[in-house]
């Protein structure tokens, strides 16, 4: 029996990096997977990719997630489909970078919508339908939750994912009465086409692996490999924890 065999599951994001690695992963523990992502062609190649190994990615694109009612629409559909929620993965999220002081008002909200408000969203509206099967949320944070960079300006991203932390905290507290975990993973420097720059940069690599002590960056299959433990009923005793997948970072 595969891990997740039959379960229904909704992946935000799978157009690419976590979220592409998440559908196939997913997909070979035997879920029903259905995702979204705001870019259809990067969609549309994660589908072929999971149709070639057999499987198929339901859901649709583009969505904007920040969009309370795209999100609705998005959740009621996946239950209109396949009759049920079990596990929601919100990987999705955007943000953008500067000194605090020059930080934008514009890019301040944009962050916080991307990053905060979607989350909220999609467990407001998959939050019912995950009860009733005691149901798992897995909620994507950073380390840019637990401390600050001396790389880029993130004040509005750790602001952002330190939300995302506290955030699944409640939710595990409301969700034990009717059966719900949740669960925050904080991954630190992942190999995704978001890093992609950074990566290409020897300077900003560099910056961006010192303190991580396996001095390499983390693989989008690493992180997702934790989120499949978390959604199985291997974890049943686990949740309201953040998880932290850095290669060290945070031990120094």
């Amino acid at each position: 029996m595969k891990r997740l065999e039959g379960k229904v599951v909704l992946i935000s994001g799978t157009g690419g990096g976590q979220g592409r690695a998440a559908a196939l992963r997913f997909a070979r523990e035997g879920a029903i997977v259905v995702g979204c992502d705001t870019n259809r062609k990067e969609h549309a190649q994660t589908a072929q990719l999971m149709a070639a190994e057999g499987y198929s990615l339901y859901g649709n694109a583009p969505i904007d997630l920040g969009d309370h009612e795209q999100v609705r629409d998005w959740v009621e559909s996946a239950v209109a489909a396949h009759g049920k929620i079990d596990v929601l993965y919100n990987n999705a999220s955007a943000a953008r970078f500067a000194p605090v002081q020059d930080m934008s008002i514009e890019d301040w909200h944009f962050t916080i919508r991307n990053e905060v408000d979607l989350v909220f969203y999609a467990t407001k509206y998959a939050w019912n339908h995950l009860a009733k099967q005691k149901g798992v949320i897995i909620n994507v944070s950073s380390t840019a939750a637990w401390g600050g960079s001396k790389v880029a300006g993130i004040s509005a991203h750790s602001a952002a994912k330190g939300a995302v932390v506290s955030f699944t905290r409640q939710l595990a507290v409301e969700g034990a009465p009717v059966g719900i975990r949740a669960v925050s993973l904080s991954p630190g420097f992942i190999a995704t086409p978001g890093t992609a720059a950074f990566m290409e940069n020897p300077q900003a690599r560099a910056a961006l692996l010192d303190g991580v002590l396996m001095d390499r960056p983390g693989e989008p299959e690493e992180v997702v490999a934790m989120a499949l433990f978390i959604a199985s009923d291997e974890a049943s005793f686990i949740t309201g924890s953040d998880i932290v997948i850095d290669g060290g970072l945070l031990a120094i």
